[in-house]
């Protein structure tokens, strides 16, 4: 159990890496600049935990900024560890359905958070931006399958 759980961590921190990938490139293709989300959950995150964010403004921008990426990076290996377990226990879809389940998993795991602590609503995107959602969690969930796939097989 413990092996598929580490390959599917080692998975979804591939697909983390991907989707980061496909935002920054997202970033530089339109020139626009990074989104305050992940930091803006994370202070919520840790305003509803009672945990003080210490540090002048400006450090402490800075420190909810790392908070935020961190939050991404676990919500992705997290994502991959289960895609992992639920191999384990025998969930064997065909490719494509792996690639969208998996997407559907981790835009769920950081999408709702974001809602549920009033961050974003995605009731009100606009077309586009769906786009800058979907596209970089499509390539999570593309990456976090093909490395899945090609460790369980080694």
């Amino acid at each position: 159990m413990m092996v598929s759980v580490l390959r599917g961590a080692a998975a979804g921190a591939a697909g983390t890496t991907a989707l980061n990938g496909v935002t920054y490139l997202d970033m530089v293709l339109r020139g626009r600049g990074p989104s305050s989300a992940p930091e803006e959950t994370a202070e919520r995150l840790l305003g509803h935990a009672g945990v003080a964010v210490p540090g002048r403004p400006a450090n402490r921008r800075d420190r909810l900024s790392g908070a935020g990426a961190l939050l991404g990076i676990l919500t992705g290996v997290a994502v991959g560890a289960a895609a992992g377990a639920a191999r384990r226990f025998g969930w064997r879809p065909s490719r494509t359905t792996a690639v969208l389940t998996t997407t559907a998993a981790a835009m769920t795991a950081s999408d709702v958070p974001m809602a549920a602590l009033g961050v974003s609503d995605p009731r009100r995107w606009r077309p586009r931006d769906w786009a800058s959602d979907v596209l970089p969690h499509l390539a999570f969930g593309l990456a976090t399958t093909w490395t899945l796939d090609a460790t369980s097989r080694a």
